[in-house]
């Protein structure tokens, strides 16, 4: 089973969105190269200010690293204070 993460992004502002929209392709490509990383999806949803998330890791330790190693990144920068509202599983 591992551990899952399941949720939404949600922008308050355009400026956001767009920050979102440029980060996260690198984003998405860095997160799914994660060895134990076994799906990764953020898709935006019919509100141009919502995006969709799904994640799976293999097991805790996997989802920690994924934790820490997306904290530190240009992710993490430049989605600052966009509201996230996710469900874990499995820790």
């Amino acid at each position: 089973m591992g551990v899952t993460l399941s949720g939404t992004l949600t922008c308050v502002a355009d400026v956001q969105a767009a920050h979102v929209r440029a980060a996260l392709p690198d984003h998405i490509a860095l997160t799914r190269a994660e060895a134990d990383c076994l799906s990764f999806q953020v898709t935006q949803t019919a509100d141009l200010r919502v995006w969709s998330v799904s994640e799976q890791f293999t097991d805790a330790a996997a989802f920690e690293a994924h934790q820490s190693r997306a904290a530190a990144s240009d992710w993490a920068r430049e989605t600052a204070g966009i509201a996230r509202d996710y469900k874990t599983d499995g820790l």
